[in-house]
């Protein structure tokens, strides 16, 4: 069996990673697992442990770091993020394309560690457009939104590190454009 492709899909904080992936994930052709990342912070509403995230204490992840068991992981807002190796070699080794939606600092741990990875960055189509989806969503206080944007204009400007950067202006558009470079580069 041919072992699966690594699909990096980064880009800021409240650009809609998670939508377009939901989308680009309707495509079977694709063959296409998603990497539950781990993180530190409490679930969002309507958010399932195990299948959004795998939500733990900071001392079970700290304990994850100690043994290596992080193919990345960042702080961010006071929270852990990390994507657990073990998880995504498995998928891999099955021969899925395993998908982590990961924020830009994680994804250039895994670029350092995984150079034949396949690397998309979502952009929106601008920065006023971002923060209303940030502020849209309205379960952060202002000060957290306020991280988000400062971190998500340092972030724009690491699109140049990835092989693909892709504009979120419709969510069809930005998943369509994402399934077609997942294609291509599956059957090179």
């Amino acid at each position: 069996m041919k072992k699966g492709k690594l699909i990096i899909l980064s880009g800021p904080s409240g650009v809609g990673k998670g939508t377009v992936r939901e989308e680009v994930f309707k495509k079977p052709e694709l063959n296409l697992a998603y990497s539950i990342s781990m993180t530190t912070r409490k679930p969002r509403p309507g958010e399932i442990d195990g299948k959004d995230y795998y939500f733990v204490s900071e001392d079970v992840f700290r304990t994850k770091i100690a043994q290596n068991g992080f193919l990345e992981y960042a702080e961010f807002v006071g929270n852990f993020y990390g994507t657990p190796q073990d998880k995504v070699e498995e998928l891999l080794i099955s021969g899925k394309n395993v998908m982590l939606e990961i924020e830009v600092q994680g994804a250039l741990q895994v670029m350092k560690k995984v150079p034949e990875a396949l690397t998309i960055f979502l952009v929106p189509p601008s920065l006023n457009e971002l923060e209303k989806r940030i502020r849209g969503r309205r379960t952060e206080a202002e000060d957290v939104v306020q991280a988000r944007l400062s971190k998500a204009e340092k972030e724009i400007k690491t699109k140049d590190e990835y092989k693909y950067v892709v504009v979120n202006s419709k969510v069809h558009q930005a998943a369509d454009e994402i399934a077609q470079i997942i294609q291509s580069n599956i059957t090179e």
